[in-house]
Order: C-alpha cells, then structure tokens, then sequence
C-alpha cells in the first residue's frame, strides 16, 4: 500500500505555515542523536544534504530540493541549502539558542532548554504544533507499506524513526489523527510526474517540449466579459456570428501557447477595471504536466507582462489566418540565437511573403514548389503530393502537380496544376485553390524545417503540431466545405506517422460541421458557440455535437439560428403564416395578405405550400 496523491497535496497544503527547520534540521538532529548540554562533532551540513535527497526530492532532473514549509523565498530549497539557509538559522536566527555550537566548527548539541526555545518559536509564528500526521505524509510519501497499514502507523513511524521523546511531542507536536475526506492508501503508487503537476516548476527546470493548449481564460478583454475555453485534444470548432470573438480567440491562444502576439496585441475593454484584464493559460504536453499562467496587464506600460520561463512550451504551430497570412511557431528555433541575445521561435508571414519568399526566413512557394520538383530526392515533393490529394476539392479532381512554367515578366518559374482543361500557373488559380494549396505548403514546409533543424540541433523532431485556421470555408465551394476537415485531421499522418494535431478551427459553415458527422468524437473533439444573448451581452460555452444530418437542419440549429432554411423575405413570410394557422379566426384579408407575401418569396414546389393551400381552403379563402 501507498500514500494517495490526495493526501500528499493535502500534507503540503497542512505544512505550509511552518518553519522548514522542524520538518528539515530538528530531524536530522534527532537521527543523528546529537547530544544534550554539550557538544559533539557532528557532520550535520551532509547529513542534512543527504535527508534533502531521501526527503525533498520530487524532481531528480533538478539539482533543487522541493519542501512544502513556509519560506520567503519560495518552496524550492538551492542545493546549496545546508551550508546557507539551514547554517544561519542554526548559528544566527532565533532558534540559534537551542544549540550549543562553537563557531567554525563542527561541534553541535542540544541546549539544556532546546524544546522551550523551539516550542517559543511556533508560538511566536502562531503556527500551532506540528502536524505529527502531515509531517509523516510526506515523508513517508513514497515508502510501501503492509497492506493492513492505518493512519496511526504512520505517526508511529515518525515517532520511532526520529525518536521523538515524550516531552517533543507533547510540546511540539499535535500527535492526532484529522478526518480526511480522500482515501489515505491505495494500491498503486504515484509518480514524481503526477506530484510536480501540481507544484511549481523548479528554479532549474527546463521547460518541456511538445506542449498543446489545455486551457485559455479571459477576463475583461474581448466581446466576452469572462470566456473559459477548454480546446479537445484533436479538434476543437468554435462558431458563431459575425463580430462576436471567432478571430480573438484564435489571436489569444497563438499568444498564449507563443507569448508573441501575430498582429497587434489584444487591448482591455473599454470598461474593464484596472484588476480585470488578465489572460490565464495552460499548456500540457507528452507526461501532462501543466500549470496554469495568468498574465496580467500592464497599464503602465499598455502591454501585457511577459512571461520570463514556461514549464511548457509548444511544439509546431502553424496558424492560417483570414487575411492570407501565416503564423509559424517551432521550438527549435528558439533555441537558436539569431543575434547575440536575441532568439526567436514565431515567423510571421504576409500571404505575399508566403507565395514569393521573405529573405532570410522562408524561400516562398513559388521557389520551394520547384525546388522540391526538381530535387533527384524527391521525399518532400511526394509528401507534398499526398497532402494536396488529401485535400483536393471532390468536384475538380485530384490537385496534381504540373510541370514548371516561365511566364512574362516572371522571374523564376511558376509551379502549375493540371485540369482536365489544361494545366494552370498557381499565380492564375482561384482563391480557394490557392489558399489550400498554401496551408498544404506551410503544413510541409514547417515540417522539413523542422526535421532539418532538428538534425542540426540533434535532438528528435516534434511529434505534436497544433494547426489553428481562421474560417476554414473561406474561398471554398459547398462541395469541399463538405470535405476539407476531415481532410485536414488525415493531413498531419501524411507528415509524420507518430505527429498528433490538435486542431483549432474557427468557422461559420454548417457544411464544415455536417462534414465531422462520421468523424466527431466525444473524447477528443470539442464544439463551441459565441452568441448573443436576449440582454445583448457576448456568451461563450461548449456545446455538445449533434448529427443534424441535413444541412438545412445545421441551419435551424442552435449554432445557426435560423427560423427557416429559407431566404429572410421567406422566412418573414412563412412565419407570419404560422401565426395565422394558429388563430381560429383569421380574416380572409390577413390570408390574402401573406398569401401574397408567400407567393413572392417560395419556390413553387416549396414544401410549405400544401400545408398553405390546405388551410386557405378549410378558411373559404381563394388565392
């Protein structure tokens, strides 16, 4: 048997308001037996480093001790702690009269009075006596035991190990055992991994890659007063009206998984308190640690605060925005100084930068297209192949490359696709062609930049991509709106057989949501909804997926809100004729009204109108 997590995290929580001398150096003490009114020679400096290790060490990677006591300097202990810290509370604070020491030396004892002056220094923190069970929790955190073991042992064990005298614990300790709600044992064991989820990262913790966006708040910035945002863990949707925060929040989770904003940085709302603004965001990766960052803003210097070190950091980003632009985002560049002092892991692209190169940072479509054709190694161009026939538009056919053209007043040649009408310049295709010809581009670029970084650095490339797109029908016909997600999730396997996206997709099409009808799952997907509400207030929440079928049944949905699948004047019409069949009584001039109306606004064959036709007869009311 073990001791849960729960109590553990219970234990730190019970510990915090004392001194770490009685939970580190009285008990070292004590297994030492050092004497009482006068001095030995005692190795106490390593005997208190060697019980940091056994004791205090959640996190072997770091050269820090963790201990859950109350400091001023934080929780986590320099390695250096036994000859620092420790050595100056024994020899200069207040507890130094519990010792008899002669300086510089090695030469330690209890005094006479020992346990007055430590039992004065929990009154003077009004501290209480020390938990004899926390104490033992956590110290014994990790230790197996018989599996008829009660709660009772554990202050036992602590009372014998340290040989606590009678009178220790009576002045020193409360030796009880509290009521705790979690189960105090178990079976299974816990990792270090699951404890340090929940402690802050050490001084000397290096921030683990792979991270994806567990968790994104706002307060007192966007059209949302107070938005919590929860993304799946393979797909997140996020949709709604026009004007309501679709773009905001993906601009807000690039900064948050980046720290560097794409565009111009987000800006408080106008009647946001000086407290209010913050950003609090969570990043998980590959063993789940996360912690939650919240980042305030600056009103002085209008900006918000920069986080200095994150426990996580991401790993591939690639971000399609609206405009045609690009946000790319990979670890291993910012691990690369680009200047002395400088380093930097986003590129931002404007969509004429991302067609013909920007020097120094991306050679452009147009040059790698060819290149990659031209190349005897003809890896990439044929993981550039199968991603464009994995998005390719279902009516068009395959989007096949051509053979390289010079056109007038071109410089280089243009990259073509074959039609069944003949083969066509990139520059010359349609906006919807060219704008998933790009994202098919950035996805394969920033993967073989990756994996040639990667190599140099000699490190293995990242297996985690989170790809965000801001309205994903745009430019696209019905037909490959109906298709180009599911496209997208099968995209990443083409990169990477072990690459696991996290895809965050804004969009107003019912086309796109139909298209996840066969695909959505509960466990990893997400489905949310910005809309207004009745007091003209912006509200955010997650929504569960439905499979509505038709798409004319998307449109009446509660993400949608239409009355009718039908043009507004149709919509108007029909609704004022519903209003009618209601009544008992309609006047036969009200009917020839709106009959009018609908004449003007449905189709002929309209399903509505036998149903019409049916009570303007009941009524004697020719039409």
């Amino acid at each position: 048997m073990y001791v849960t997590l729960e109590i553990v995290l219970q234990a730190i929580e019970k510990l915090g308001g004392f001194h770490p001398f009685f939970g580190i150096t009285f008990l070292v003490c004590k297994k030492l037996r050092i004497p009482m009114g006068k001095s030995d020679h005692v190795p106490i400096n390593d005997a208190e480093t060697k019980f940091l290790e056994e004791h205090y060490k959640p996190d072997y990677s770091s050269k820090h001790f963790f201990q859950p006591f109350r400091t001023s300097r934080g929780r986590w202990l320099s390695p250096k702690y036994a000859a620092s810290g420790s050595q100056s509370t024994r020899t200069r604070g207040d507890l130094a009269s519990a010792f008899i020491h002669e300086k510089n030396t090695d030469l330690w004892g209890w005094s006479r009075n020992y346990v007055q002056v430590l039992r004065a220094k929990l009154d003077r923190d009004k501290s209480g006596r020390i938990p004899a069970f926390w104490l033992a929790v956590w110290l014994f955190r990790e230790r197996q035991w018989d599996e008829k073991v009660i709660a009772e042992d554990l202050v036992q064990k602590l009372t014998k190990e340290f040989r606590i005298t009678h009178k220790e614990s009576h002045e020193l300790f409360l030796m009880s055992i509290p009521d705790t709600a979690p189960p105090v044992f178990a079976e299974e064991v816990y990792s270090d991994v699951e404890l340090l989820q929940h402690l802050e990262p050490a001084p000397d913790a290096k921030p683990e890659e792979g991270g994806t966006l567990k968790l994104l708040e706002l307060q007192g910035l966007g059209p949302v007063k107070h938005l919590t945002f929860t993304p799946g863990e393979r797909l997140s949707i996020v949709t709604g009206d026009n004007g309501l925060g679709k773009t905001f929040l993906l601009e807000c989770a690039w900064w948050s998984l980046t720290g560097e904003w794409a565009d111009q940085q987000a800006y408080p709302r106008l009647d946001a308190k000086r407290s209010e603004p913050m950003i609090t965001f969570e990043i998980s990766a590959r063993r789940n640690v996360s912690q939650k960052t919240t980042i305030r803003f600056d009103w002085s210097t209008q900006t918000w605060q920069t986080q200095k070190k994150r426990p996580t950091i991401p790993g591939l980003i690639v971000y399609a925005r609206v405009d045609g632009s690009f946000a790319v985002w990979d670890p291993v560049r910012l691990a690369t100084p680009i200047t002395e002092n400088s380093r930097v892991g986003a590129l931002l692209f404007t969509r004429d930068q991302v067609l013909i190169g920007f020097e120094g940072k991306i050679e452009g479509l147009l040059r790698d297209w060819v290149a990659w054709q031209r190349n005897p190694d003809q890896t990439i161009f044929e993981i550039f192949k199968r991603v464009l026939r994995r998005l390719s538009p279902p009516d068009m056919g395959v989007l096949l490359p051509g053979e390289p053209v010079r056109l007038p007043l071109q410089p280089r040649e243009i990259p073509t696709l074959v039609h069944h009408f003949g083969d066509v310049p990139i520059i010359h295709e349609s906006a919807g062609i060219r704008r998933i010809v790009t994202i098919a581009y950035l996805l394969v670029w920033t993967w073989n930049e990756h994996r040639i970084l990667s190599g140099l650095a000699k490190k293995a490339p990242q297996d985690k991509i989170v790809v965000l797109i801001d309205e994903m029908e745009a430019h696209l016909h019905p037909r490959w709106q109906r298709v180009v997600l599911p496209a997208l999730l099968d995209v990443t396997g083409i990169l990477s057989r072990t690459m696991q996206p996290q895809i965050i997709v804004a969009t107003h099409s019912p086309m796109v949501l139909a298209s996840l009808e066969s695909s959505f799952s509960d466990k990893t997907d997400r489905l949310f909804h910005l809309q207004l509400t009745a007091d003209h207030e912006a509200r955010f929440r997650e929504v569960r997926f439905v499979k509505y079928g038709r798409i004319d049944e998307w449109l009446t949905s509660e993400l949608f809100e239409l009355l009718q699948p039908r043009s507004r004047e149709g919509e108007q019409a029909v609704e004022q004729a519903k209003v009618l069949l209601s009544k008992d009584r309609p006047s036969a001039e009200a009917i020839k009204g709106v009959s009018e109306l609908l004449k003007k606004s449905l189709a002929e064959d309209d399903e509505f109108w036998p149903r019409w036709l049916y009570f303007t007869e009941q009524k004697g009311v020719k039409i």
